[in-house]
């Protein structure tokens, strides 16, 4: 999976008008026209069992979105060039007192809850409440695509046909439990509710968390963090153990010299800034000291992001279930750093 969420998860903005089908039906890249493509994604749906009564309510009416087109063909490619931002701007501006204040308040206001579900998932709380807080604002900004046109449009023009085919029938699955097309709106790229998922990842991921027979993301705070801590556990979450700890690093320690040698198939250039795996004893005989008590056989990975001299964190194998809701060592460790502010 395209780190499973974060592929979805990347703006949010108004719907556009509709466009006019002279301009939009030269956009698809084999050709095809959008209604005839619709038609085979109509047939797919019923022979996935999906409701002739949810096709029709979820795709009347639709023409292709340019936006999310244009959107979406304005995502980065892959980079050729090596050189990263600085990773404390970034952390400056995402774990902001307003989001630690926010982050604090949800983690307050939904103790009960919260423990419940960490006791059940083996998650912190905090971190749940710092995923809530990165991916929506703590339920404020979920985005209005409409979800049918948004992945109906990415899936016709083709770059990437199959993984948004597939989404679009996840989501007429999703819509026959039940949920209105009004409902189904979020960010250009599929992803929707509090924990900003893609429709294939409710499908598999999304949980009760109070037992009243649904998994409501939308606006059911205990659904929405159980449906973040299921994703977790999935992931491979390890209860007990932070997602890493900041570290002293002597002075012209060569970090270099353990750099990460595995090329990694997904996330390559995140995973490439990391070093390779040691125990935290054998860190410790290299100088490496961790800044918090961790046990002395605990695997971990040293990350210094900005260079010689400014701060590192000794990431345990959690860090890397954070990077599998968003490949990105930005917005992992401002996840990381946010949860541990709000329980400070």
């Amino acid at each position: 999976m395209i780190t499973r969420i974060a592929l979805a998860a990347l703006a949010f903005a108004a719907l556009s008008a509709p466009v006019p089908p002279a301009l939009a039906q030269t956009q698809a890249q084999d050709g095809i026209a959008f209604d005839a493509y619709m038609e085979l994604l109509k047939a797919r749906a019923r022979g996935e069992g999906v409701s002739e009564a949810t096709i029709q309510r979820m795709t009347a009416g639709l023409t292709p979105n340019d936006r999310v087109i244009r959107l979406d063909r304005g995502q980065p490619g892959k980079p050729t060039v090596r050189g990263y931002p600085a990773l404390a701007p970034y952390i400056r501006t995402h774990v902001n007192s307003t989001r630690i204040a926010g982050g604090r308040s949800v983690y307050r206001d939904n103790r009960s809850v919260l423990r419940a579900v960490e006791a059940e998932y083996g998650v912190p709380a905090s971190v749940i409440v710092a995923i809530f807080g990165h991916e929506t604002s703590y339920g404020q900004i979920r985005g209005n695509f409409d979800l049918s046109r948004s992945l109906a449009t990415l899936a016709w023009e083709g770059r990437r046909r199959d993984l948004f085919a597939n989404e679009f029938i996840a989501l007429m699955k999703v819509a026959d439990k039940g949920y209105s097309r009004s409902q189904l709106v979020g960010s250009y790229a599929g992803a929707f509710g509090n924990p900003q998922f893609l429709p294939s990842v409710y499908l598999r991921l999304a949980a009760d968390g109070d037992g009243d027979g649904q998994a409501n993301i939308f606006s059911n705070r205990s659904d929405t963090f159980a449906s973040i801590a299921n994703y977790f556990r999935d992931a491979g979450w390890r209860t007990g153990q932070p997602w890493g700890v900041r570290a002293y690093v002597p002075g012209g320690f060569d970090v270099d010299a353990y750099r990460n040698k595995l090329n990694a198939q997904v996330c390559s250039r995140v995973h490439e800034r990391h070093s390779q795996w040691k125990t935290v004893r054998e860190w410790r005989e290299l100088g490496v000291q961790p800044q918090t008590s961790l046990p002395a056989d605990t695997l971990v990975s040293l990350f210094q992001p900005d260079g010689p001299g400014q701060p590192a964190w000794l990431l345990t194998g959690n860090y890397r279930v954070i990077l599998e809701y968003n490949c990105s060592n930005y917005y992992a460790m401002s996840v990381g750093l946010l949860a541990d502010e709000i329980v400070n």
